[in-house]
């Protein structure tokens, strides 16, 4: 497959597989996900917001990831990888706090006091730039998931097919646009694929405001 330009380029492509949703909530995963939901929300003319997830990493080794969790739903942990570690759940109880707090700090960073947007019975999209082992995709649609919406929707440009199908049975549908089988990381699907900061998602998001309705 041909690589991505960037996320704004995927993002619009994507809308264009999405284009029979109408006014749906569009939830990002922040950060890399925002760049990518901006265009599907503009195009969808849906509301566009964030939803927080962190990853619960192994204590010894934090970036390998064992479960995450996201703004409004419980942990996900990895089970069948905790067993081959030698874990239980409980003794991964400290790292849960730890990003339990993040996530909070994160989601006062990005929505102030705003809460999530209304979801039960409406459409939902989560979006993020890409699948690789899918933890925090998974914790993000049960959290949505437990709301009740009519209809939810997983959309990323590309994905590991191992955990593109995995993640069909969370989800009413998901669309993926490319799943390379030589998939070893996300970045390497984009031509540009800078890492973004809080500023950077701040001003996505507020573009993603603007023309929206006055409450």
């Amino acid at each position: 497959m041909d690589v991505f330009a960037d996320r704004a380029e995927a993002g619009e492509l994507l809308a264009e597989r999405l284009r029979d949703l109408r006014d749906p909530v569009v939830l990002a995963l922040p950060r890399g996900g925002v760049a990518v939901a901006l265009p599907v929300a503009r195009r969808l003319g849906g509301v566009l917001d964030v939803l927080v997830t962190r990853k619960i990493g192994y204590p010894p080794m934090p970036e390998l990831g064992v479960g995450a969790i996201a703004e409004g739903g419980e942990p996900v942990l990895d089970l069948p990888l905790l067993a081959r570690l030698g874990l239980q759940p409980s003794s991964v109880a400290g790292v849960v706090e730890d990003e339990r707090r993040e996530l909070a700090r994160r989601v006062r960073v990005y929505r102030g006091d705003r809460p999530l947007p209304e979801l039960t019975g409406r459409e939902v999209v989560v979006v993020d730039d890409g699948l690789a082992t899918g933890g925090t995709a998974r914790a993000a649609l049960r959290a949505v998931r437990r709301a009740k919406p009519a209809w939810l929707t997983l959309a990323v440009p590309v994905g590991a097919r191992e955990t593109v199908h995995a993640l069909r049975e969370e989800a009413d549908d998901v669309v993926v646009l490319a799943m390379p089988p030589d998939f070893r990381a996300v970045g390497q699907w984009y031509v540009h694929f800078d890492q973004l900061s809080d500023a950077d998602v701040l001003d996505l998001l507020n573009q993603g405001r603007e023309g929206e309705p006055s409450p």
